[in-house]
């Protein structure tokens, strides 16, 4: 009798994990799909640098990885500069000034028309402005 009981209460028990495991196993699926489209999905964005006196704006430019972007430089840009890019899934926008006189110095990044990173002067020249993919969900 107790052997019986124990049978019954294990194949419940097992039950009860196959279905959980099944729940779990689509919250898993959603959230993979959720990477899956945060990694592959693209995204623009419109760097914007304003100042004086700039010696050089670094940016990523899209290509590369998440984890080591492709970073382009313009020597002595004029000013007001504005380049749009084209990036990959979490990969973060970032923009990166030099400028001998940061007092006027301002960095932007904009995703579709608003201003999703700005730093003016000494903030600008100390970590430019770089923003979270607006993708990573």
């Amino acid at each position: 009798m107790k052997r019986t009981a124990r049978t019954a209460v294990s194949a419940l028990a097992l039950a009860g994990l196959a279905l959980g495991l099944g729940a779990c196993s689509e919250a898993a699926q959603k959230a993979a799909d959720q990477v899956d489209k945060s990694v592959t999905e693209s995204y623009e964005v419109t760097y914007e640098v304003t100042g004086t006196g700039i010696e050089s704006i670094e940016y990523h430019a899209g290509d590369g990885t998440a984890m080591e972007p492709k970073v382009e430089s313009e020597k002595k840009p004029t000013t007001p500069w504005k380049k749009t890019v084209k990036l990959r899934g979490i990969m973060p926008a970032a923009v990166m000034p030099v400028s001998l006189t940061p007092a006027d110095l301002t960095c932007k990044v904009i995703y579709q028309g608003k201003v999703i990173k700005e730093a003016k002067a000494e903030q600008a020249m100390a970590g430019g402005c770089v923003a979270v993919s607006p993708v990573a969900g």
